[in-house]
């Protein structure tokens, strides 16, 4: 694919290139020269789950890699502990390694529900930045000035108002930077509010002598309020690896305003494909329910396939539009392995069957599901959390009115 062909895949839903003229340069000697770009993308596990938020950008760069360039994560395992100050209004509560490192261990199995791992290169900064000498460092402080640094809005902003700014947390972006001297990134990707770490970084780069990167954001994604970014830590999120019907249930709960927004950020549906159906909506030919039901069937189907999605349909039918039961026997839903380990005499405790299957995270949080009657094994209610139950093949097993799934014991 030719340069120009590259560019209006890639251009697609981005925010910001910068410099614009250089991507097109940058494609062009790679064509020439036959040599992949290193699409740089950090990520810092401050959380470890991904939500269609995050996936917005990590489907950019899957682009990329489909286009035959190779994906550089960087798992911040290092620059966590510092945590990103960026759209901090106080100064950030540093992360312990052990709490970094344990987010840090789900997010690549996350990532590869997204990415392709032929061609995505893992790297974890405190490889390197752990391993810096003190020279190195003073060096690394002295490529950017505090005035520079005090052109960062949040920090601006911070500074006006007398609160606290640590040298720590300028130290965030020019290790941010570093990574891309150690990478010898040629493109970042980041999201909008990242742009002034990806600045840094290009900055970073021309002190060491390297050809500086070239940025690219994506926009932010509302989350399910419509109001605020998507984040965990909010609740307005959607992750990935949530259960089909959930995901389904909550892309429908979102405002209507949303739709042409999700489905420009978290589907494969092309800009044309998205007009046409932003049209239809303001034609009055396509009604807004019936048009996220088709945007919950894309984000499921990305996921977990067709089936899924059609499964969660059902499921979402079952318990939101026909008020009827769940048919057990026909119904598709996803498939969850439970563990020889977990059982004994044949029957496990249905509060660690809970867990087990990421239905609750902890005992208290089954039980408390188990006495308020959201769970039910093939429609059957457990009525009891101190309950040992027998589980066979193909059993349902429903907590509330979205996590569904279909038991598959190893005994």
């Amino acid at each position: 694919m030719r340069a120009e062909q590259q560019l209006e895949t890639l251009l697609s839903g981005v925010a910001e290139v910068i410099p614009a003229p250089d991507l097109r340069i940058k494609l062009e000697h790679s064509l020439d020269k036959g040599i992949p770009q290193r699409i740089k993308l950090g990520l810092d596990p401050s959380a470890p789950d991904i939500h269609l938020g995050h996936a917005v950008v990590l489907r950019k760069l899957r682009q990329f890699q489909d286009l035959g360039h190779v994906a550089v994560l960087i798992v911040g395992d290092f620059t966590g502990t510092i945590g990103d100050p960026s759209g901090q209004v106080d100064k950030r509560k540093q992360l312990s390694q052990e709490e970094v490192r344990k987010n840090a261990e789900t997010y690549v199995q996350q990532l590869m529900k997204i990415l392709d791992p032929r061609k995505t290169e893992v790297a974890y900064n405190s490889e390197w930045l752990k391993r810096l000498s003190m020279r190195e460092i003073l060096r690394l402080a002295s490529s950017y000035t505090v005035a520079r640094m005090l052109e960062r809005d949040d920090f601006a902003l911070r500074y006006r108002q007398g609160k606290p700014i640590s040298i720590l947390e300028f130290m965030y972006p020019l290790l941010q930077g570093y990574d891309s001297v150690v990478v010898r990134a040629d493109v970042e990707l980041g999201g909008t509010d990242q742009k002034f770490n990806l600045l840094v970084g290009r900055e970073i780069q021309r002190e060491y002598g390297q050809e500086p990167q070239v940025i690219v954001t994506m926009p932010l994604l509302e989350g399910t309020d419509g109001v605020q970014k998507m984040s965990k830590s909010l609740g307005n999120y959607i992750g990935v690896t949530e259960p089909p019907e959930e995901i389904f249930g909550k892309v429908m709960s979102i405002p209507d305003h949303l739709i042409i927004r999700y489905f420009r950020l978290a589907t494969d549906l092309t800009d044309k494909e998205v007009d046409s159906i932003e049209q239809e909506l303001k034609d009055g030919k396509l009604h807004p329910a019936d048009t996220k039901r088709r945007l919950g069937r894309e984000i499921v189907t990305f996921y977990y396939g067709k089936e899924a999605a059609k499964g969660a349909e059902e499921v979402f039918d079952a318990k939101f539009k026909r008020h009827a039961t769940i048919e057990t026997k026909t119904l598709v839903a996803p498939e969850i392995m439970v563990p020889k380990h977990v059982f004994k005499d044949g029957k496990v405790w249905v509060v660690k069957l809970l867990r087990q299957v990421n239905f609750a995270k902890t005992n208290s949080e089954a039980r408390r599901l188990i006495e308020q009657g959201a769970v039910k094994l093939n429609n059957d209610l457990i009525k009891s959390p101190d309950e040992d139950i027998k589980v066979k093949e193909g059993d349902l097993l429903q907590v509330g009115k979205r996590k569904i799934a279909r038991l598959k014991p190893e005994y």
